[in-house]
């Protein structure tokens, strides 16, 4: 399976968070049987993970501000 390198580090995460193994992750994936193929279905997981994971009480309580820590530099604050 062929994923951008932040995608896979994204799968860590989730992995550490949940106390799973990735190959346990990918099977309960592919058991949701999503349109597309194997690494569509991991993209679109991981992003509704991290949507679901960035509520407004979520992100508050992290101590998060709009795009600070963005790994590009950009930030809402100037």
């Amino acid at each position: 399976m062929r994923l951008e390198p932040e995608i896979w580090e994204a799968l860590g995460e989730i992995c550490a968070r949940e106390a799973t193994p990735l190959g346990v992750l990918i099977r309960a994936i592919e058991a949701q049987s999503q349109v597309g193929g194997r690494t569509s279905a991991v993209r679109v997981f991981v992003l509704r993970y991290f949507r679901i994971a960035a509520t407004e009480d979520g992100h508050a309580r992290s101590g998060h501000g709009l795009l600070d820590g963005a790994s590009d530099g950009m930030s809402a604050r100037g």
